[in-house]
């Protein structure tokens, strides 16, 4: 593995520590990760826009809405906005998550992941002067590694998660994952965390 100068928060977390692999991730998520979420932003986005343009444009260029409010005919303009107020709040509050996810998956494309190394006790990643140290214990054991090209990604998922409420459906248990995202042996790197987290399972053998 390539040789890394490392930041010295970092140094100075990892001490004697014998260190098993250094590398630098070039994203903080995996890239189709940020193209999914970028795709779902601008058709979020694009559905939201349809009802900015239908009830707030025309106001906005001074012109009077029409529209039904409890089956009741409503007409809302530059000089009668009450009627409005609380359909354009419901609407700007979707358009900026819209917006949001859109903007936020552009800006982790180009954002880097930081550095993550691996000693025989735990997982330190290091990221703009922020070190997190997570023991291999903390980790389930479960992986997912692809690879295209010379670099690849990591998901290591956690023990810890929480429960996220489905409207069809009951709650679910989604885990918390790290990703190691378009980093060099990406497999070697692997093979290093899964050894050590079997190591340092907590969960008592089956007899």
């Amino acid at each position: 593995m390539r040789c890394h100068i490392l930041p010295k928060d970092l140094v100075f977390v990892i001490g004697d520590e014998k260190k098993e692999f250094v590398v630098k991730a070039d994203r903080p998520h995996p890239l189709k990760k940020t193209i999914a979420l970028i795709i779902f932003g601008v058709i979020w986005t694009g559905f939201t826009s349809i009802f900015v343009m239908a009830f707030l444009w025309p106001v906005f260029m001074g012109r009077e809405v029409r529209f039904k409010s409890n089956g009741v005919p409503t007409v809302a303009g530059p000089d009668n906005l009450g009627p409005i107020i609380i359909p354009a709040i419901i609407i700007s509050v979707f358009a900026l998550i819209g917006l949001g996810m859109l903007f936020w998956g552009v800006f982790s494309i180009f954002k880097k992941g930081g550095y993550f190394v691996g000693t025989p006790t735990r997982l330190i990643h290091c990221h703009k002067g922020t070190v997190r140290s997570i023991d291999w214990e903390q980790f389930s054991g479960d992986i997912e590694v692809s690879s295209k090209g010379e670099k690849g990604n990591i998901s290591l998922q956690m023990r810890t998660g929480k429960m996220v409420s489905r409207k069809n459906g009951p709650a679910r248990y989604v885990p918390d994952v790290i990703y190691i995202s378009g980093i060099p042996n990406v497999f070697e790197v692997e093979q290093i965390c899964r050894k050590r987290i079997k190591e340092n399972d907590p969960t008592p053998p089956a007899t």
